[in-house]
């Protein structure tokens, strides 16, 4: 019984455990990053935001699940009803399992995989899976459009955040997260590769449909994008699948060019706080630029989008791989 417990429950439970101490503080930062944004935006535009449900509308996320909660959830007519539902909770779920392998602290990740960063980037890939379902699905026209708008958009992107990748890959020579931020311990990425984590932190934005990307939402055109035909906690899903998707990009910005938990200098105070501590701080700070962007840029023309990912960043970033392996190949710098 004690051989039973120790090799099969124990292990479980402790899984279990640390699946529920980030899911969970996961969930509630996507419900107050709603709040954030409205806060922040409409600080930017001189307006007061949600101020009324709950000291300074702190209760006012919750109020909003409640709301959702309680609509109809409709169906259309014509719809595929299993892909229908399935493509929400694909969405979602996709934005919660990335998570498994994300280091919050130095040695603190569910599972530290060697291949961490190929998890990462195939999960973020797979995402698009769930919004084209949605706009096929739907059986409707601005759904079916929205669907093949990020189609198009998340794939172009993807190809500029692969080589991005790639040229952190070539100065880490590993690719375990935990390895990629223990290399930035003299100097972040960011530093030396400061026009990659340009292109990074943009391919980002389109990655996540964020304005001034947020093309396949277009309301003035297409009145909502994929998830106009859904209501209720379905649309619900979609919504915190995206603002879970913010997050889980910021991170992988603050892993690949921030120094993860690291704090910025290696002296007191700073390194008395802990690195959990400073890898949310860090994710924070990118977030709020994420909000930052949505209230000051318009949102770009379609031919604009693609002509900015495939003429201007893919170009420039294979361009940066092979400098970057140059200069690691002539002065000897490859990691050992």
């Amino acid at each position: 019984m004690v051989e039973f417990w120790d090799g099969y429950v124990l292990p479980l439970i402790i899984i279990l455990a640390q699946i529920l101490a980030i899911v969970v503080p996961l969930l509630v930062a996507v419900a107050y990053l709603t709040l954030a944004e409205r806060k922040v935006i409409a600080g930017m535009q001189l307006r007061t935001g949600p101020a009324k449900v709950g000291p300074f509308g702190l209760l006012q996320p919750l109020a909003d699940g409640l709301k959702l909660f309680a609509k109809e959830t409709i169906l259309p007519a014509g719809a595929n009803r299993v892909v229908f539902i399935m493509a929400p909770m694909l969405t979602f779920i996709l934005a919660m399992v990335a998570w498994a392998v994300i280091p919050v602290g130095d040695g603190m990740v569910i599972a530290d995989i060697n291949v961490g960063i190929l998890y990462l980037f195939a999960i973020s890939s797979l995402g698009v899976y769930g919004i084209i379902m949605a706009g096929w699905a739907s059986n409707s026209k601005y759904p079916f459009l929205g669907a093949l708008r990020s189609a198009a958009q998340m794939v172009s992107y993807e190809v500029s955040i692969g080589f991005v990748i790639i040229t952190v890959l070539l100065c880490v020579g590993s690719l375990n997260l935990s390895d990629i931020v223990r290399a930035q311990e003299t100097v972040w990425f960011a530093i030396p590769l400061l026009p990659m984590f340009v292109i990074f932190f943009v391919s980002a934005l389109a990655e996540t449909n964020r304005a001034p990307f947020d093309l396949p939402e277009g309301e003035s055109e297409l009145v909502a994008g994929y998830f106009v035909e859904y209501s209720s906690m379905s649309f619900a899903l979609f919504f915190l699948g995206e603002y879970a998707n913010m997050i889980l990009m910021s991170a992988m910005t603050t892993i690949l060019f921030l120094g993860g938990w690291l704090p910025p200098f290696d002296i007191a105070p700073f390194n008395w706080v802990p690195g959990p501590i400073w890898f949310v701080l860090k994710i924070c700070a990118v977030l709020f630029v994420f909000l930052w962007v949505r209230a000051t840029f318009p949102r770009y023309r379609y031919d604009q989008l693609m002509r900015l990912g495939w003429k201007v960043f893919l170009p420039f970033s294979l361009l940066w791989v092979v400098l970057t392996a140059g200069v690691l190949v002539a002065f000897d710098w490859l990691p050992k």
